[in-house]
C-alpha cells in the first residue's frame, strides 16, 4: 500500500467546497420557499400547505446533517494533514478513512433527499393535472 501523504487529503478540499456550496444553496433555496409558504399559511390554513411544511421540515433536517457531516469531513482532512505533517501516518490513515466515511454518508443523505424532493414535486404535478382534466 502507498504511503498517505500531504495531498491526498488535500485532493478532496475542491470537492467536499463544492458539494459544501450545493448543500448551501439548497439550504437556502428552502429558506426562501419556507418563508413563502410561511406567509401563504397565515393567509389561508390550507392542509396542503401543511404537509408541504412538514416535507420542508424533513428536508431541511436533512440538509443540514449533510452539511454537518461534509464539514466534519473537511476537519478530518485537514486534521489528517496535520498527522500526516507530524509523522503520524498510521493514525492518519485511519482519521481519513473516517473523513471518507462521513463524506459517503453525506453523500447517502443527499440522495435521500433528492428522492423526498422528487416526491415533492410529484405530487404538484398530479395537482396540476388534475387541475388541467376538470
Amino acid at each position: 500500500m502507498e504511503a498517505l501523504t500531504l495531498t491526498t487529503p488535500a485532493l478532496l478540499f475542491s470537492a467536499i467546497s463544492l458539494i459544501m456550496l450545493a448543500y448551501t444553496n439548497r439550504f437556502l433555496a428552502y429558506a426562501a420557499v419556507v418563508r413563502n409558504l410561511h406567509d401563504k399559511y397565515l393567509d389561508k390554513q390550507d392542509d396542503l400547505l401543511i404537509e408541504q411544511i412538514k416535507n420542508l421540515k424533513k428536508r431541511l433536517g436533512l440538509t443540514r446533517a449533510m452539511q454537518i457531516l461534509g464539514i466534519t469531513s473537511l476537519l478530518l482532512c485537514v486534521f489528517t494533514m496535520f498527522l500526516v505533517y507530524v509523522h503520524y501516518v498510521v493514525l492518519a490513515t485511519w482519521v481519513f478513512g473516517i473523513a471518507l466515511l462521513l463524506l459517503i454518508l453525506s453523500l447517502s443523505l443527499l440522495i435521500w433527499e433528492i428522492q423526498i424532493s422528487t416526491y415533492a414535486l410529484s405530487l404538484h404535478l398530479r395537482d396540476i393535472e388534475d387541475q388541467l382534466e376538470r
